[in-house]
């Protein structure tokens, strides 16, 4: 019998499929879908008991991450604020995430999309965000995804009356979807129970966001940690290494993180596989990281004391895969 069978037996863990189909929605839009995610007990990762590791399920927002709740405060709130108009395209540079997130927002509301991605992301995720109908223009693979911020702020200086650029390392309305929505819905789901919260770092904006809520709420009863690739040259794609990238405006660590951990991406890919294999949960690397962080704090933590640590799974790890290309005609 298996590790995971023996500690929990199917019996115990069943789910009342009646219940679920009785808490789904009704919505007038697809929008509507983003965020108000699960949170999900990671029993076979916890090293002792008095010891929880929960993590939310980003991947189940209808963009399939995390960003869709930046890309829908950004895009919102420049319409709110008369910054985008119908006449105006959307840009902005992406590795991946965000890009799928704008893209499908945009078509949700009736906005033309243009990104600008490092010319080496991954097909599926490439795929992904022309299926929606959004135009990409590649920058250089090997400048990475500063490239990508370089080559989008000169098109916008070229032709700024044509573009709406949202700038999601710079956006205050970035933190603001975590600190409006993941923050509050992680402390309506834990309370004060609540020790820790661990994520990744690439725009910042989920820490950021998510901390200053857990900072106003529980002040110094919960931990903040943000978590950062611990080389350049390293392989936890949507994550920043801020001692060699353009640090993002948005990343204000003394506003509310308490600790920062460098993380080996062998580490990462390690804990990533394990949640594959120990959980049921199939994530992607940026999500393995912060689980690595959850972990890490875990087992640091001084025998008998007890916690209740978060993290966040940022997206699905078929994401990474490379998917067949649509074709529109097929010969039979």
């Amino acid at each position: 019998m298996s590790r995971a069978l023996a500690k929990h037996p199917p019996a115990a863990r069943l789910l009342d499929v009646e219940a679920a189909i009785r808490r789904a929605r009704r919505v007038e839009s697809v929008v509507e879908l983003i965020g108000r995610t699960p949170l999900i007990r990671l029993r076979n990762l916890e090293p002792r008991p008095g010891v929880e590791i929960w993590a939310k399920a980003e991947f189940m927002n209808p963009g399939g991450s995390v960003k869709d709740r930046p890309a829908l405060q950004m895009i919102t709130d420049g319409v709110a604020a008369g910054r985008l108009t119908p006449a105006q395209t959307l840009i902005d540079s992406t590795s991946g995430n965000t890009g799928v997130a704008y893209s499908l927002v945009a078509a949700a509301l009736g906005y033309h999309c243009v990104l600008v991605m490092p010319e080496n992301v991954s097909a599926a995720r490439k795929q992904i965000i022309q299926a929606y109908g959004t135009e990409i223009v590649y920058s250089s693979g090997m400048e990475g995804s500063d490239g990508a911020i370089k080559l989008c702020q000169e098109l916008v200086a070229a032709e700024p009356a044509r573009w709406f650029y949202p700038d999601q390392y710079s956006n205050d309305s970035n933190p603001r979807a975590h600190y409006l929505g993941t923050g509050v819905e992680i402390l309506d789901a834990l309370g004060d129970r609540l020790t820790h919260f661990v994520a990744g770092v690439g725009t910042s904006g989920t820490v950021m966001g998510t901390g200053r809520r857990l900072k106003q709420e529980r002040g110094a009863a919960v931990q903040v940690v943000a978590v950062e690739p611990d080389d350049a040259l390293h392989g936890l794609e949507g994550l920043k290494h801020m001692g060699s990238s353009i640090v993002p405006k948005i990343w204000r660590p003394e506003d509310c993180v308490d600790r920062i951990i460098a993380m080996p991406t062998d580490e990462a890919w390690d804990v990533a596989e394990r949640a594959a294999h120990e959980e049921g949960l199939f994530v992607g690397h940026s999500s393995g990281a912060g689980l690595a962080g959850a972990i890490r704090l875990a087992t640091e933590l001084p025998a008998g004391q007890p916690a209740c640590i978060v993290t966040v799974l940022c997206d699905r790890g078929d994401r990474y895969f490379t998917p067949l290309r649509w074709e529109k005609h097929y010969e039979w």
